[in-house]
């Protein structure tokens, strides 16, 4: 048979084509499936990324005082290295998402119109191969019908002429004219007869191409094609996975620095750290005296301990000179205690009106303090002063080094602006040196602002130092508890701290008066290295690519094009400018952000 003949080819007879024509069909639909699906997926992996990277910057600590204290502890640390990973992780799922549509979604999408096309031209030149096969045979079938007509009007012919020869009272003419009509016919049927014969074997010829050559052509054809769509469709699956595959590297990576993060937790260093944090700089207060209302037990005392009762009764009384922290020690005053005898503290023991509820006191005047002066400022002091000693010392401290800070900086920008200066000043073509005084004048101003302030936290924090007890009076006075009757000192220390309406004040001019030490202002000389005559040419420090093209109209400036290499002469001091050359005779300042530098390594430290 036919189809045993042609083997494994797609090559059958015409209703199997219009089959392949419809199995075609649903492999291109099978492969804009799986496109679709690769794309909903992308976009699941691109909806994700995103939501994982607003979920890591929603929780990323802000910029204020606030977070930069939860810095220090290890878990808010922890928790920050566990967003930055989050937002790493989040990256490669972007990642995933990039690679599924560049080489899985681009390629279907361009390998479909290359498949239908391919597809249409096949089918178009099986259709034409089946129209000629058809156009043959209808061919054959017309000369076939004529022949066999011709066949007939010969055979009618050759009867009638028999007919007519058999009459005899048929004319000689008659019978001569019935034969040539036979003779004719029969000439007319044997001409057919050829041209059915000859289109018969063409016909058989053609069918036999057709069947055997053309139309298992494109079969083949067909096949190949099909086969090329499946192992397409295989590789894009197994690219699918490796896609995720390629990922889980870095994936674990960023587990991992969770992990780590997690691990670095110390419980005990940030318990630590709430007692630094929280560490207020009073001292604890001393005990409470016991209250005897027992009339009969009242011991008799000498007449100098009454008069030296009724003084320590009549001194609250007068002008009270009451701080707001306890125990801080008074410049104007030796911090040890006067020595008195010891039946004096015990008089005063048994006779003075007890102080009790010292620590709610002193809370009750830090509140009330910082009540009115929030309400009198509207906003939280210049001084700290509404803060612990600890932690307003820790606050000053601060301020200064964020001052310093900023004078360093103001400091740089002047250095660079008068090394510019001074090359005008001996370069004139390269600019005008009146040009930077302005500037110059603004620093200075800017500097000797920052330093008055300077000095104004270093003076609150001397004060501070100095009311704040060091570790050997407290000592001191641990031991003088020790050795002498604690409730006496309590007493004694309420009384100098309390008001006499209860509450806790603080000297209205006492932060006013302390006068703060000067500090040492950073000089800064007018003298210019060597590098700086006609004479010597500057070292290259390094290299430089310009970024974006700069024309350089200012005078002492240089004009670069983008992407020119450079040679770097002296990197940016704090001005964002970086002096650069081109040659020996050409060099200039260009605006550092429109470079990239690259420093050697040896000369980073000579700058």
């Amino acid at each position: 048979m036919l189809e045993e003949r042609m083997g494994d080819c797609w090559s059958r007879t015409k209703d199997q084509f219009d089959n392949l024509e419809k199995h075609t069909q649903w492999g291109i639909e099978f492969v804009e499936k799986y496109t679709k699906f690769v794309k909903e997926r992308s976009e699941i992996e691109t909806n994700y990324a995103k939501q994982i990277r607003n979920l890591s910057k929603k929780y990323q600590p802000k910029k204020n005082s606030k977070e930069e204290e939860e810095s220090k502890y290890t878990f808010c640390r922890a928790f920050l290295t566990t967003l930055n990973e989050l937002n790493d992780y989040a990256g490669q799922h972007e990642v995933i998402s990039e690679d599924l549509t560049s080489h899985i979604i681009t390629e279907l999408t361009r390998y479909l119109q290359e498949l239908k096309t391919e597809r249409k031209s096949h089918f178009h030149d099986g259709r034409k191969a089946q129209q000629h096969i058809e156009s043959s045979w209808k061919q054959l079938e017309a000369s076939k019908k004529r022949f066999e007509r011709e066949c007939k009007e010969a055979e009618r012919a050759q009867q009638y002429f028999e007919k007519m020869d058999a009459d005899i009272n048929v004319t000689k003419a008659d019978v001569e004219k019935a034969r040539q009509q036979a003779q004719m016919r029969h000439q007319m049927a044997n001409d057919s007869k050829s041209e059915y014969a000859a289109y018969l074997q063409k016909f058989n010829q053609e069918q036999n191409e057709h069947y055997y050559t053309v139309i298992p052509n494109i079969f083949q054809k067909l096949q190949d094609m099909e086969e090329k769509r499946i192992e397409r469709i295989s590789v894009c699956m197994k690219k699918f996975a490796d896609v995720d595959r390629q990922v889980l590297p870095i994936v674990g990576k960023c587990l991992d620095g969770m992990t780590n993060a997690a691990e670095s937790i110390e419980p005990k260093a940030d318990s630590k750290q709430v007692v630094e944090s929280f560490k207020s700089g009073f001292e604890p207060p001393g005990d409470v005296e016991f209250e005897d209302y027992g009339q009969a037990m009242k011991r008799t005392v000498s007449e100098t301990s009454l008069s030296n009762t009724k003084e320590s009764k009549e001194k609250p009384g007068g002008k009270t000179k009451g701080k707001l922290w306890p125990f801080i020690k008074n410049k104007n005053k030796s911090p040890k205690q006067h020595k008195e005898p010891l039946s004096h503290r015990l008089n005063d023991f048994m006779a003075s009106k007890p102080k009790m509820h010292c620590l709610r006191s002193l809370r009750r005047g830090i509140t009330l303090n910082s009540h009115v002066r929030n309400l009198i400022e509207g906003s939280v002091p210049e001084d700290f002063s509404h803060l612990p000693p600890e932690q307003r010392r820790k606050k000053l401290q601060g301020k200064i080094d964020e001052l310093s800070k900023d004078i360093q900086k103001e400091m740089d920008q002047r250095d660079a602006l008068t090394k510019m200066k001074d090359v005008y000043i001996k370069n004139p073509q390269m600019g005008d040196p009146a040009s930077v005084d302005p500037r110059l004048t603004e620093i200075g101003q800017n500097i000797e602002k920052l330093q008055s302030e300077v000095q104004k936290f270093e003076g609150w924090l001397a004060e501070v130092e100095e009311r704040m007890p060091s570790k050997s009076d407290s000592q001191r006075k641990s031991g003088l508890y020790e050795t002498q009757n604690s409730t006496t000192v309590s007493n004694n220390c309420a009384q100098d701290r309390e008001s006499p309406d209860g509450s806790y004040t603080e000297e209205q001019n006492s932060e006013v008066q302390v006068k703060a030490q000067p500090i040492p202002t950073p000089t800064t000389t007018t003298e210019f290295d060597d590098e700086f005559d006609d004479e010597e040419v500057l070292p290259t420090i390094g290299t430089c690519k310009a970024l974006y093209p700069f024309e350089g109209h200012n005078e002492g400036t240089i004009s670069v094009a983008e992407g020119e290499l450079l040679y770097v002469i002296e990197e940016d001091k704090g001005d964002g400018w970086t002096r650069v050359r081109r040659n020996e005779d050409e060099e200039g300042y260009v605006p550092t952000s429109y470079v990239e530098v690259f420093l050697e390594t040896n000369a980073k430290g000579q700058w």
